[in-house]
């Protein structure tokens, strides 16, 4: 398991187990964040957190909002982060025409905030083209949140996110194709009682397969199994002699 991995699934762990428990933040904060972006009760806030770079996929969700919109008209994209697209991603939503349903927060905001927008989303989206390991996916599931994730190349998410089943937690994703993750959205939308249903199957993955105490489980058996395979056959072979 590489470094930064471990180092990601430590982090997790603790958010976990500390922070990421949804009734531990008051409804109230959560609907202060669905105010601060004018997004109604009856609305449902679509969110991205992450840099605003293209290996992210963000510009390709902002071209997928036009044919999420057509069917769900209530559909309402939060964009969280900074980064060089920044300037482009303001102007595609212009020439759009999506300035109702596309609302942006250039900023990098403190943990507590953070958490505090998974808990006020209905869906999460995280659309990377290359994502070798992705923490924002865990993040949102551990929040009972259902996601739509990149799963095309080099991805993680698509390890992450059960994609089909009775398990299922979100929704795989071509992040190259504007269509594929409309396709991916709508889906999703259209279902109110299911994307409650994948919330609780994301954050019960979570706890399951993403704890550091199932991940340094897992490590020490990796090790185990490379020592045993390492160390040389003594099958038939005579002890030395003196």
């Amino acid at each position: 398991m590489a470094k930064k991995s471990k180092i990601g699934f430590n982090k997790l762990a603790k958010k976990v187990a500390n922070e990421y428990i949804k009734k531990g933040y008051p409804k109230e904060e959560a609907e202060a964040i669905r105010k601060k972006y004018g997004i109604k009760d009856d609305e449902k806030m679509l969110l991205f957190v992450g840099r605003l770079t293209w290996v992210k996929g963000i510009k390709n969700l902002v071209l997928a909002m036009p044919s999420v919109v057509k069917e769900h008209p209530e559909a309402k994209l939060v964009i969280l982060g900074i980064g060089e697209q920044q300037k482009e991603l303001q102007e595609t939503v212009q020439k759009l025409g999506l300035e109702k349903n596309v609302m942006f927060r250039f900023d990098f905001v403190g943990e507590r905030e953070r958490i505090l927008h998974y808990a006020a989303s209905d869906l999460c989206i995280f659309p990377s083209v290359y994502e070798p390991f992705g923490i924002v996916s865990l993040e949102a599931m551990a929040m009972e949140k259902p996601v739509v994730v990149g799963a095309v190349g080099v991805v993680g998410f698509k390890e992450q996110v059960i994609n089909k089943g009775k398990d299922k937690c979100g929704t795989h994703v071509n992040g190259n194709s504007p269509e594929s993750i409309a396709k991916g959205i709508n889906e999703i939308l259209k279902d109110p009682e299911k994307m409650k249903r994948m919330g609780k199957m994301g954050r019960k993955r979570v706890l399951k397969e993403f704890t550091w105490r199932v991940v340094s489980q897992k490590t020490l058996s990796i090790y185990q199994d490379v020592i045993e395979k390492a160390q040389p056959k003594t099958e038939g072979v005579p002890p030395p002699t003196a």
